[in-house]
Order: structure tokens, then sequence, then C-alpha cells
């Protein structure tokens, strides 16, 4: 069965954070989460389940890829003042509150496959 937020096994597996979600991201890539350019922390096992405020760490980020994980709010953009590209699908959004911290430079959205 796929891994996908709303079934099955999925739902199953204990989420982690933003917080530990970037220290293992960090690790795999060999960057540096709060100057790197492109986050991508899609599909993470286990799925990150909430936008805490280490997201603010990520200054420097244009491109953040959230996608696939059991995100059921968008919350905690206030410090990424260079984001253009902020990728939520397949997660369990179910409004678009949150986005005003980004207005200013957020240039796509991606947002498909959740509740709204």
């Amino acid at each position: 069965r796929p891994l996908r937020p709303g079934t099955g096994v999925y739902n199953e597996i204990k989420g982690t954070n933003e917080r530990e979600a970037l220290k293992v991201w960090e690790e795999e890539t060999g960057q540096r989460a709060a100057t790197a350019e492109e986050v991508k922390l899609f599909g993470r096992i286990p799925p990150i389940e909430k936008m805490d405020a280490s997201l603010s760490s990520l200054s420097s980020c244009r491109v953040l890829s959230l996608s696939t994980n059991t995100i059921s709010q968008i919350a905690n953009l206030s410090g990424l003042n260079r984001l253009e590209i902020l990728s939520l699908g397949r997660n369990s959004i179910k409004n678009l509150g949150g986005l005003d911290a980004v207005a200013d430079t957020l240039q796509q959205l991606w947002i498909s496959y959740n509740y709204i």
C-alpha cells in the first residue's frame, strides 16, 4: 500500500516535528538549513505533523517542499523572508491561514490533495 496522508499505515506512524526533520535533512545533505536556498522535506518518514517555530531559521530559503506529510495547519513562516515557492501538497491542511507572513515574496503555492 502507498504511504499517503489520510490512508492506512501512514497514519499509524508516529510523526515528527520540523526541528527533528531539519536536523535529519542537514545530516543527509551536508548543508546547513539556515543558509540553504532550497529545503526539501517532502515524504518524510516519520511524517512531519506540524510546522513549528524552527522554520523561522530558514531565512535564506527560496523553495520549501513539505508535501506528503501529515501537516494540518500552515504556521510559523514569519522568518522566511525570501520564500518564493512553498509546496504543501498531500497533507491534511483545511484552510490557507498562515500565509500572510510570506505574502510579499511568495510566487507559487502548491497545495493540491488537501482538505481545502
